[in-house]
């Protein structure tokens, strides 16, 4: 085994818990975060990391519980929700494989401040918070990159309670559309990995339908095309123009993502 892998206990499922654990052999250079670093960090980590696997609908985090560890996704795919005063689940970001989670929780020791869900089958690494704390204050890179994830997410979110201030349901499918487009090289706008319509209604806090009806409007205009998981977006300036009429918003308040 090489520094950059790891051969970890983990049980099959929740069902098999109880039965003889197998052993899982992963890659540590496949996470991000990760790669650049010395051997001997590289062994440190590979030591302190524990697997664990989650069913779709399995919660991984909860809101409020005590942010134990730094979390990494091998396989699947989660999603971060959190609740609005009127109990209606919304849907904050996804996550997936590679992508870390519970930074914020290692950073200020405080509770965690979203649930994460499983929405689909999941294989997740835990780093325990003091071996997490080591590995990010002991290491520039990494924290740079921390740095950067969590400025990163406090302007996702200001420009998602945008989109939640839109009043009409609509619109705010086209401010989301809007959000998750980047420009491709050679100038192509896509969406890829499209979120399904489910989660992207709890994102945007309105129906599977609507959401439905709203990218069948789009696709019907010649607006958007479907290209398997990924979503073309043939005319930026109409998508664009969609979404801030409605929303009353002028200028670059909504604006396509970068390459």
């Amino acid at each position: 085994m090489t520094p950059s892998q790891a051969n970890i206990n983990a049980p099959v499922n929740s069902s098999q818990a109880q039965k003889e654990a197998r052993r899982i052999t992963i890659d540590l250079r496949s996470i991000p975060i990760l790669q650049g670093l010395s051997s001997e960090v590289m062994e440190q980590v590979a030591r302190a990391l524990v697997l664990r696997r989650f069913a779709k609908g399995d919660h991984v985090v909860h809101k409020g519980s005590p942010g134990d560890a730094l979390l990494f996704l091998l396989a699947g795919s989660l999603q971060a929700i959190d609740m609005t005063i009127d109990g209606k689940e919304i849907g904050l970001s996804f996550i997936r494989p590679g992508d870390y989670f519970g930074e914020l929780s290692i950073v200020d020791d405080l509770p965690r401040s979203a649930s994460i869900v499983a929405i689909e089958p999941a294989l997740v690494a835990l780093l325990p918070r003091a071996q997490a704390q080591a590995l990010i204050y002991k290491n520039p890179q990494v924290a740079e990159k921390v740095l950067r994830r969590l400025a990163a997410s406090v302007r996702r979110a200001s420009d998602y309670r945008t989109i939640l201030g839109i009043p009409n349901a609509y619109q705010r499918v086209y401010a989301l559309l809007l959000q998750l487009s980047t420009t491709a090289p050679g100038g192509l706008v896509v969406i890829n990995d499209l979120p399904r319509q489910k989660e992207m209604a709890i994102m945007v806090n309105t129906s599977r339908e609507t959401v439905s009806r709203a990218l069948g409007e789009l696709l019907q205009r010649g607006i958007v095309e479907k290209d398997l998981r990924r979503l073309i977006v043939r005319h930026p300036w109409a998508l664009e123009e969609a979404a801030q009429q409605a929303a009353g918003l002028k200028g670059s308040e909504l604006k396509l993502a970068g390459p």
